[in-house]
């Protein structure tokens, strides 16, 4: 390709040797997945060869765009966290976007702090862990306010926020068929408390998978806080009645390890005496005796179809889905076994 060495590649030099219009090469660069892969690689291999930079600070002053998405969530000492966020940078880096986090430690003036960010124009997006609408200054209509909004791994309470999660229901309700198809009767759910829409939905799949059962099985909920310390006190609670379950439900895998360490304190063996299931399939689920039979929540996948929603809501070109819920996966470990009689 001719082109005078000391003159920078332009626009036009990587259409011309790509053999496609301006237009294909502009949208090969900001919305990648719009384009053919064959199309792609061509102006993938025409950008390398001419040395071409996109201005991508002047594009988004005239798209009054920052490209730039912000991540509002509790805890990032969450386990699950982690996992999510590969997702969310993942799909966000193929269409040119950055992510910032706001971690709020479930606190009001941390969460003020990164709405800053919104105000102030420096993300074009949001994607909320929290399970619900950020705190700002004019609570009658706050939506209208705020950038284009999805809600992940826990829903939000309003009509116009879309969400993307695991099915909470679905995959409890499957939790509890597999204690029951070991022979359980007596099974308790261990909940993460009363104001927790997340452990709601899974006690809503527990008790389907009771009400299914070929007999009569009675609920059974145990107060959690989430944590391994509420597993561990829960269990101290129970002791104290005269019926005890065979098997535990729990609401998170967190949860389910502090049923499991109280359990062994108390010199009861998990799974002879009990069995314990949990939720959310951590990494350390599989590091513990016994090894944690839990239900596998697919993280990266939520995070990558959040993203995507997002950016398709962002150009405007898109229906997007008032919920998407994904399939979660029983892990079957050691902490599960058939009722002895």
């Amino acid at each position: 390709m001719n082109r005078s060495a000391d003159r920078p590649a332009t626009i036009e030099d990587v259409a011309k040797l790509a053999g496609v219009s301006i237009a294909t090469v502009s949208r090969a660069i900001r919305t990648p997945r719009k384009v053919a892969e064959s199309t792609r690689k061509k102006v993938t291999a025409a950008i390398a060869r001419t040395g071409y930079t996109a201005n991508a600070m002047a594009q988004n002053l005239r798209m009054q765009r920052s490209r730039m998405v912000m991540v509002l969530t509790q805890s990032i000492a969450d386990p699950n966290f982690p996992g999510i966020l590969i997702g969310l940078e993942k799909a966000a880096n193929e269409l040119g976007y950055g992510v910032l986090i706001g971690n709020t430690e479930g606190t009001v003036s941390f969460e003020e702090n990164h709405m800053r960010f919104l105000s102030s124009g420096m993300v074009d997006g949001l994607i909320l862990l929290t399970g619900h609408l950020p705190v700002v200054g004019h609570p009658k209509n706050p939506i209208s306010t705020l950038p284009p909004i999805i809600a992940a791994t826990c829903p939000v309470s309003h009509k116009d926020v879309s969400y993307v999660g695991v099915d909470d229901v679905g995959s409890s309700k499957m939790a509890t068929e597999y204690l029951i198809s070991l022979g359980h009767r007596k099974i308790a759910y261990v909940s993460s408390g009363s104001s927790n829409p997340i452990s709601d939905l899974r006690q809503e799949g527990y008790v389907k998978g009771l009400a299914e059962a070929a007999e009569p099985i009675t609920e059974w909920r145990i107060e959690g806080d989430g944590s391994s310390e509420g597993g561990r006190a829960a269990i101290e609670r129970l002791f104290i009645k005269d019926t005890l379950p065979t098997a535990f439900f729990c609401y998170n895998d967190d949860t389910a390890i502090g049923v499991i360490s109280a359990l062994q304190i108390r010199g009861y063996r998990v799974p002879e005496d009990f069995s314990v299931i949990g939720f959310d399939d951590i990494p350390f689920s599989n590091n513990i005796t016994p090894a944690l039979t839990t239900v596998r929540q697919p993280r990266k996948q939520i995070g990558e179809i959040a993203m995507g929603y997002l950016l398709d809501g962002l150009s405007g070109e898109a229906t997007i889905p008032n919920q998407t819920l994904l399939h979660g996966d029983l892990v079957v470990r050691e902490s599960c076994g058939p009722k002895l009689t």
